[in-house]
């Protein structure tokens, strides 16, 4: 299939190149700032952003924003609803609320059925106030909660509004289900995985997540990194 690698077209790439947005399929174990400083070596521009981080763990579409005209539009973009794909092992519960950190908890969810955490996650549609993790890169304070969190300090975290379109509950093998979640902005997947393991009463945490679309823009489309670290780039004025 041949991509697009720009949302913005001002010509054709690479030679004439001016502005755009690149989607870029995230590996795991990248962070969205590794994304952007990567583009920013391949590319020579400077000025570029990207629109919703992901955890470093998940994987999937990163909208990555090239020079003002499209670093301009960042809010846009962020506003637009997300989907995503992904597992969570019911019975274990972690400080992050996924696989990153060690497990606290342990109950059995072998009495669980499908249907049993489908209907718990029809509680969790429409609009409803979710708090964030401790570990996240939300500021309290002038501080990142996860600077808190590894310090062993304790916040009152707000809760904020989001609303959950879709919450598929697809798969269970074993105490691992399959999940297709579409939802607005500021959603934290994890937090919701948490929270479907409270109300099951045995807790819950996310092992897996890969956001296939945000707003008509979607995965299938994006750039790999393999991709994007073989173009080349010659004779590219930069732009601050």
């Amino acid at each position: 299939m041949m991509h697009h690698p720009l949302l913005i077209p001002t010509g054709m790439f690479p030679s004439s190149f001016s502005a755009g947005i690149f989607l870029v399929d995230k590996p795991s174990g990248w962070t969205s700032f590794d994304v952007v400083a990567k583009m920013r070596r391949i590319l020579r521009i400077k000025k570029i952003g990207h629109a919703g981080t992901l955890d470093p763990m998940a994987t999937g579409l990163l909208l990555v924003c090239v020079e003002r005209a499209a670093t301009s539009q960042i809010d846009i973009f962020m506003g637009m609803e997300k989907e995503y794909t992904g597992i969570l092992r019911l019975g274990e519960t972690t400080e992050s609320y996924d696989a990153e950190s060690k497990v606290l908890k342990t109950v059995s969810a072998e009495h669980l059925s499908l249907e049993d955490v489908q209907q718990a996650g029809l509680t969790f549609l429409g609009e409803s106030g979710q708090r964030p993790p401790m570990f996240s890169a939300i500021k309290i304070g002038g501080e990142r909660l996860y600077k808190k969190a590894r310090r062993g300090e304790m916040v009152d975290i707000p809760e904020r509004r989001v609303t959950i379109h879709d919450f598929d509950l697809l798969e269970k093998l074993g105490n691992d289900v399959q999940f297709r979640v579409r939802c607005s902005k500021g959603t934290y997947i994890r937090s919701l995985a948490h929270d479907l393991g409270q109300v099951l009463g045995v807790g819950a945490h996310l092992t897996a997540l890969r956001r296939t679309a945000i707003g008509a823009f979607r995965v299938e489309n994006a750039w790999t990194m393999p991709q994007l670290m073989q173009l080349q780039r010659p004779n590219i004025s930069q732009n601050g």
